[in-house]
């Protein structure tokens, strides 16, 4: 059974940080695509940042330059570090897996078709 799990979700004022983490059960993050997306209530939901197996990171263009996504093989943990936080960022944010499906793939469709999905942990900011 594959399990993932988000955490370090809170509340944050504007302009603040905030670390996601994901830890996986069941598959190992070294063979797969990975990826953190993102959605608010009646929105659809869209790609924040995505790594491919060889390690290539893809950025929304909305997070370029202020998140950062990177993951620890040893721990079987990926990680999203998200500066200089906007009430725009606001959403539950997910963790996801796909065995096939490319990570630049999956940040432009919001992870249509990814395989493996965990609970989400929202995040909210103030201003």
């Amino acid at each position: 059974q594959v399990q993932l799990l988000e955490s370090g979700g809170g509340s944050v004022q504007a302009g603040g940080s905030l670390r996601l983490s994901c830890t996986a059960s069941g598959l190992s993050f070294t063979g797969y695509h990975v990826g953190w997306f993102r959605q608010e209530p009646g929105k659809e939901r869209e790609g924040v940042a995505t790594m491919s197996r060889d390690g290539t990171p893809y950025y929304a263009d909305a997070v370029k330059g202020r998140f950062t996504i990177s993951k620890d093989n040893t721990q079987n943990t990926l990680y999203l570090q998200m500066t200089r936080l906007k009430p725009e960022d606001a959403a539950m944010y997910y963790c996801a897996a796909d065995n096939w499906k490319t990570a630049d793939y999956g940040l432009t469709t919001g992870g249509q078709g990814w395989a493996y999905w965990g609970q989400g942990t929202q995040v909210t900011v103030s201003s």
